[in-house]
């Protein structure tokens, strides 16, 4: 398999998963404002849409969207338990990862387009504000967002709160995340992920 990526950005979640679930992979960078990959491809003969991630499989195709990546991943490394088999367990996974695909990840968007209007700004910094105190609800005293082992949601969730950086929102206010965040970030699938995306 192949994941192309950009450093930093939402397909960091697929890349942490692979690493999570031990898979054979490699990676290749993609100029996202030329649309090249980093060994001067075409991205949007790989990927119509022109974003990342997509994931290109041995067989050649291309699968695309985090949600769909990461529970590919999942069950490729079905003893990773990065995503439940069955069960109510599983659907309340997928609803997790929805949630931070919906609601989280879109409210970051507007955020990184630099014709969005100052005035703008605020309402989506607040957006994002209550959906950080959401996730700070579900994670409660839990380690990690569905209970006491890392998931799919995990290499989501910290993919996306780690933009909080970039957009100067300060996570003190969800002490529950900034302990879930250096947790999260201190695994070694997490670090190996950061690392290979030159992010450490």
């Amino acid at each position: 398999m192949r994941l192309y990526y950009f450093p930093g950005a939402c397909s960091l979640a697929p890349h942490i998963a692979a690493c999570e679930a031990g898979l054979a992979f490699d990676i290749e960078k993609v100029d996202l404002k030329e649309k090249k990959t980093e060994t001067g491809g075409d991205y949007t003969a790989i990927n119509p849409k022109g974003a990342v991630p997509a994931l290109k499989l041995d067989n050649g195709e291309v699968l695309t969207e985090v949600a769909v990546l990461l529970q590919y991943i999942a069950a490729q490394a079905p003893a990773s338990g990065l995503m439940p088999a069955d069960g109510m367990a599983r659907w309340r996974q997928l609803e997790l990862i929805n949630f931070v695909a919906s609601e989280l990840h879109k409210s970051f968007g507007p955020l990184f387009n630099p014709a969005l209007p100052a005035d703008a700004k605020p309402a989506f910094l607040d957006l994002i504000k209550l959906r950080l105190s959401y996730l700070e609800g579900v994670l409660g005293s839990k380690p990690y967002l569905a209970g006491d082992r890392f998931t799919a949601v995990d290499a989501y969730a910290f993919t996306i709160i780690n933009w909080t950086k970039w957009v100067q929102i300060d996570l003190a206010p969800w002490p529950g995340l900034v302990a879930y965040m250096e947790r999260v970030g201190a695994r070694p699938g997490v670090q190996r992920a950061l690392k290979e995306e030159g992010l450490l």
